[in-house]
């Protein structure tokens, strides 16, 4: 009797003890529903933005950030995170957090322009921004970012242009105005007033030319190439660009040979590749010695997007140094200053290389060692349909019985590299 009645006791304290487990079980499970979560302290931004906000915010251009009473991030955009305004859930720019504070205080709206550091950029280098925080209900505040980094870099060129225009234009009209008051001091002297009127002619020379490659240059910026695009036969760029130069070159005794790959097609716009091309040759020619040899040609070269066009111009020159290198198409830029004054150069002929290339979809590189010369490419994609207007051209000219494009017309404009020698190119 005594063992049943143990084990009856111990049974009855075992089912006690399951039921006081159980209970306290179901009272910690409704304490942990009851909790607040992390969720339900930070709502997400449709329970918690304006209806419809969400949405615009989202079409718009600059970056959006919204801010709840404790100045957590409850929406953000994309572009905000991009640009290092959010980090961690938090607005990470002191200035924009406090004038946030102040507009959720008295509901006025503020906007400050702000230089920012640039997240992994190098020292010197800042991102502008324009910031702007107004009131969006009760508890929130919206902050509008937008990037003016791009619009002040074109400002300061556009003021840079202005100011290089204004120097380049007030030295030639500066002289012609001198030396029209020669001219009247020596109305006396023949031999004086010649000598004035021939210097004359040299700055005005000068100032047209100026006044031609700034207008080339606006064009070319402005315009499309792509409205007016054609097929454009290497080997006419290549002939007029070597009679347009051919008058200097005789005059310094420099040879113009030609060479490459015959039959090869850009598609673009012909006069701004004439102008691009003709502009290579001619500094070629004016920065080459006397008895040198100037060289132009073209290829074919494989590439994954499509197969593209290099046409190369080398010279025998001085070269270019390593500092003036990554400058030299930049406008009005002057390697050799006092020499170009001597040659008529303006600085702006790189300047419409490069645009040139760029807006037809190609580049124009570079390779230069001092005392051996330098090599300029102009890097183009092919015409798509250069084999048909090949085949038209040809034909054309056929029938009219004139020489089509690459059939050896021009060779009498200029001296043809030999099949031994090699096309100028680029070199490593």
């Amino acid at each position: 009797m005594d063992v049943n009645a143990a084990v009856a006791a111990a049974s009855a304290i075992a089912g006690l003890c399951t039921g006081v487990i159980a209970v306290l079980a179901f009272r910690w499970s409704e304490r942990e529903q009851a909790r607040p979560t992390r969720t339900s302290l930070r709502p997400d931004a449709a329970a918690v933005l304006p209806p419809g906000v969400d949405t615009v915010l989202s079409v718009l251009r600059s970056s959006a950030v919204v801010l709840d009473e404790g100045d957590t991030v409850v929406k953000a955009s994309s572009a905000a995170y991009a640009l290092g305004l959010v980090r961690g859930g938090r607005l990470a720019v002191d200035q924009m957090l406090q004038m946030a504070r102040e507009t959720r205080r008295d509901g006025e709206i503020r906007q400050v322009e702000l230089d920012l550091p640039r997240r992994g950029a190098g020292r010197g280098e800042g991102l502008a921004v324009s910031a702007r925080v107004a009131p969006l209900g009760s508890r929130l505040v919206l902050l509008l970012v937008e990037d003016l980094t791009d619009a002040r870099r074109i400002e300061a060129v556009r003021r840079d242009f202005v100011a290089n225009v204004s120097h380049e234009l007030k030295t030639p009209v500066g002289a012609l105005s001198l030396l029209s008051e020669a001219v009247m001091d020596a109305s006396d002297d023949p031999e004086a007033v010649e000598r004035f009127a021939g210097r004359m002619q040299i700055e005005a020379a000068r100032l047209t030319s100026l006044v031609q490659e700034i207008i080339d240059l606006s064009r070319v910026q402005d315009d499309n190439p792509l409205d007016d695009a054609e097929p454009v036969a290497v080997d006419d760029l290549v002939a007029e660009a070597v009679d347009r130069c051919r008058h200097p070159a005789n005059a310094k005794q420099i040879t113009m040979a030609t060479g490459g790959a015959p039959d090869l097609y850009i598609w673009g716009n012909r006069s701004q590749l004439a102008a691009a091309l003709g502009n290579l040759v001619e500094n070629a020619v004016n920065y080459s010695p006397a008895r040198t040899r100037v060289g132009i040609a073209g290829r074919r070269v494989a590439a994954p997007g499509g197969d593209l066009i290099e046409i190369s111009v080398t010279d025998q020159g001085t070269g270019i140094s390593e500092k003036d290198r990554d400058r030299i198409f930049e406008r009005f830029y002057r390697v050799d200053p006092a020499r170009s004054r001597a040659t008529g150069g303006t600085g702006l002929g790189l300047s419409i290389v490069k645009h040139v290339a760029a807006s037809h979809g190609g580049e124009v590189t570079v390779w230069s060692a001092e005392g051996q010369g330098s090599t300029f490419t102009l890097r183009l994609p092919e015409a798509a349909v250069s084999r048909d207007g090949r085949d038209r051209s040809t034909a054309v000219a056929a029938e009219d019985g004139e020489p089509g494009p690459g059939s050896g017309s021009s060779s009498a404009l200029y001296e043809t590299f030999p099949d031994h020698i090699p096309a100028p190119e680029v070199l490593p």
